[in-house]
């Protein structure tokens, strides 16, 4: 089916992804998908030869356009770039959607 959708995508550091959904959820996220994933930033470390790198959470949501504003305020007032949880957020537009109503 057609769809006015958005793919809602926040990376956020590990170990907040459970507050910062639960702030999306607020305002009408009602699913989401996480990812465990790692980050190259300009702050890359190397201890010994090993490279650190920094861990990230990547929350993946399909919603409406209006849901997606909301959710992409609510969660960078709170949770944003300046704060330790260091969130952002992004949308991508969605062509099809099946399965969800």
């Amino acid at each position: 089916m057609e769809s006015n959708m958005k793919m809602l995508q926040m990376i956020v550091n590990t170990g907040y992804a459970d507050e910062v959904l639960n702030e999306a959820r607020k305002v009408g996220v009602k699913g989401a998908t996480i990812f465990n994933t790692r980050g190259e930033g300009m702050r890359h470390e190397s201890i010994l030869g090993i490279t650190i790198d920094t861990e990230k959470d990547l929350i993946l949501a399909i919603v409406d356009e209006a849901t997606a504003e909301k959710a992409m305020a609510a969660v960078t007032d709170k949770f944003g770039i300046k704060t330790p949880a260091h969130c952002f957020c992004f949308t991508c537009s969605v062509d099809k959607v099946v399965g969800i109503t």
